[in-house]
């Protein structure tokens, strides 16, 4: 059954596993990081999981591919919780996902203090006194910390999660002192990075990090992400991650939770 869409909706195909989702051209729509972070979380088999930031629930969609847990998103924005609602639906997924309407500084204690196992968080990469002002509110929201600075949404994160649970970020490398700062003043310490760049010989352009709430200090920097080959094509592993995920090959990142304490 077609879900009813807006005139300005379209229907994406996720690539795996049958999955659609739900966008539109006057809300900020899902890019490769948000595909990226869903690949790189360490997430349980079961267990509970929250997925901050959520827009149109691209995140959730693709972690339901990897794990059998339980997953909330939380999401401020009206237009995009509906969306995100209307796709978890459109896939079936409802006993799964719940979509949670809201703000996510005023949510630790409805949701539950230390009540997860992991989050995972693709934030506004932008302070908010950057940009354009006159961009497109949705658009402004999902690039600008409107809603939150990035040290409001670390300490949720550590609130939200239990002891030995972890949270799993993408992010500009131009703010990876920060992110680190925040995560360990909130006693989430740094356990994988990776950093992921265009091309071989490019700077990285982003930027994945995996916090472990009361871990030890020690941190693994894993190989870098190459996005383009030099005939502009996608990368094999690019490929894979977009192609084959969840689709009875190994999980790369749950087999590192395995040796990663």
């Amino acid at each position: 059954m077609e879900p009813d869409l807006l005139p300005s909706e379209r229907l994406d195909d996720l690539l795996t596993h049958r999955l659609r989702i739900i966008q539109s051209r006057e809300v900020f729509s899902f890019s490769m990081d948000a595909v990226l972070l869903a690949r790189f979380a360490g997430v349980p088999k079961r267990g509970r999981i929250v997925d901050l930031c959520t827009g149109n629930g691209v995140v959730p969609l693709l972690l339901s591919t990897r794990t059998e847990a339980g997953i909330d998103a939380v999401e401020i924005q009206p237009r995009l919780a509906d969306m995100a609602r209307r796709s978890v639906a459109l896939n079936g997924l409802e006993k799964r996902i719940r979509i949670v309407e809201g703000d996510l500084r005023q949510l630790a204690k409805p949701l539950g203090y230390g009540s997860y196992d992991a989050v995972t968080i693709n934030p506004p990469y932008l302070p908010p006194a950057s940009g354009d002002r006159n961009e497109n509110p949705h658009v402004a929201a999902a690039r600008h910390e409107m809603n939150g600075t990035l040290e409001e949404i670390v300490e949720q994160c550590a609130r939200l999660l239990r002891t030995g649970g972890r949270v799993s970020m993408v992010h500009r490398p131009g703010r990876l002192i920060e992110i680190v700062s925040a995560m360990t003043r909130h006693k989430l310490e740094p356990k994988r990075l990776r950093f992921v760049h265009p091309h071989a010989g490019s700077e990285a352009n982003m930027v994945l990090i995996e916090a472990v709430r009361g871990g030890r200090p020690s941190v693994r920097l894993l190989p870098p992400l190459i996005v383009y080959k030099d005939d502009g094509s996608y990368s094999e592993e690019i490929m894979e991650i977009y192609f084959q995920q969840g689709r009875g090959k190994p999980d790369a990142a749950a087999e590192e939770l395995r040796t990663d304490g």
